[in-house]
């Protein structure tokens, strides 16, 4: 019998190493998630563009972001966190203290080359987190880790957005990418290190890519896209929900309830005894995101997506963490930058996809399409693992 005790959080939390990670993990997330949602309330109030030309700048930053994760993390694994973070922190540090103050065009094109340039934080975080503790406190690790990034996720646009309210967009942008720097300068005079005195050092040279950029790998990337495009469409998709039940002034309660589940989802696993397949959680997320097609209520909606929640982060968490040990620790910069690139790109994917089939079969056809998405992923997970009889 799977029994959940959280005595693993009181041992890895004794950790000091860790728990300085998680709070600047916290920190350095914390203007990545208002960014998003700042530059898009910037550029229609105080550049007074359309909503679409806000989201051309969204989509140049995040497609800039997946980009750089693979590149800044193999340069993570070959030069180490400091000499990769400095130039960062300089770059899109000056590119955001520039930003807030200039025209659309050029903001687009600072934006974009900020995103490149970007602080690999997530990369970063996780390594450290996995680095931190010994295997078999691995997944609590990133399960707490995750939790903060939830955290971070349901505070910190609602606060840059009420900011926006009161105070010019041009100084809170300013401020939020002011404290992103600081945030990274605080990264780098940490300098947390990224293995464990028991893994090997940080040359790569001998560790080909061939060697393990192979078919497992791989599957957990589609897997990491399909769980984003899940997340990410159903995001969009609870807007055209309530809009549809005329209740919109209550997304943000089901927002908070579908975060809410996924924070304790999160913390539930990492306190279970033994890991779970990261195939098996994303047909289970599948399963439970389709149900909400059929809300005829708000009550039902917010149920539902609490109840979905709880799958989110578990999915995400254990992706991580096959992924870690899929990879010789020497790449692990590099995988982990696979790893945000495919989190990112799935997400970029999963709304317009969700918009285009809301568009033409409502509300409910969204959620059941990302649900199909994710239930073929995992089945292409099952046959990945599936041994080939003969030849």
């Amino acid at each position: 019998m799977t029994t959940v005790t959280f005595a693993p959080y009181r041992r890895v939390l004794s950790r000091a190493g860790l728990r300085r990670i998680l709070v600047l993990g916290a920190l350095t997330r914390a203007p990545m998630f208002a960014t998003g949602v700042l530059v898009t309330v910037h550029v229609v109030t105080t550049l007074g563009r359309s909503y679409g030309m806000a989201g051309i700048v969204g989509a140049a930053v995040t497609s800039a972001v997946a980009v750089s994760g693979p590149w800044r993390g193999r340069l993570l694994d070959r030069y180490g966190l400091r000499r990769v973070v400095a130039p960062s922190v300089l770059v899109s540090g000056t590119c955001w203290a520039l930003a807030p103050f200039v025209g659309y065009w050029p903001l687009l094109v600072l934006a974009t080359l900020a995103g490149l340039f970007v602080v690999p934080v997530s990369s970063v975080i996780r390594q450290a987190v996995i680095a931190a503790v010994d295997e078999q406190d691995r997944r609590t690790a990133i399960s707490l880790d995750s939790s903060v990034i939830e955290l971070s996720f349901m505070a910190t646009p609602a606060l840059a957005v009420w900011a926006a309210t009161q105070w010019s967009t041009v100084w809170v942008l300013f401020s939020v990418q002011a404290l992103g720097a600081v945030a990274g300068l605080g990264l780098w005079l940490a300098d947390p290190p990224l293995r464990s005195e028991s893994e090997p050092g940080a040359s790569v040279h001998g560790v080909g890519r061939a060697a393990w950029f192979t078919g497992p790998f791989l599957t957990v990337l589609v897997m990491v896209a399909a769980t984003a495009v899940i997340l990410a469409g159903s995001d969009l998709t609870f807007v055209a929900a309530v809009r549809t039940l005329g209740a919109v002034s209550a997304l943000g309660v089901v927002l908070v309830l579908w975060g809410l589940g996924s924070l304790v989802g999160g913390l539930l696993y990492g306190a279970l005894p033994r890991e779970v397949p990261a195939r098996w959680l994303l047909g289970a997320l599948a399963l439970v995101t389709a149900p909400m097609a059929l809300a005829t209520s708000v009550l039902q909606l917010a149920l539902l997506a609490l109840l979905a929640g709880l799958l989110c982060a578990p999915t995400i968490t254990a992706t991580v963490d096959e992924v870690a040990r899929l990879v010789p620790a020497q790449v692990r910069g590099e995988a982990m930058g696979w790893h945000g690139s495919s989190l990112t790109a799935g997400g970029a994917l999963g709304a317009p996809f969700a918009g285009f089939v809301v568009d033409h079969y409502g509300a409910g056809g969204g959620f059941l399409a990302v649900a199909v998405v994710g239930a073929a992923v995992a089945l292409l997970g099952f046959a990945a693992r599936t041994p080939r009889r003969g030849r």
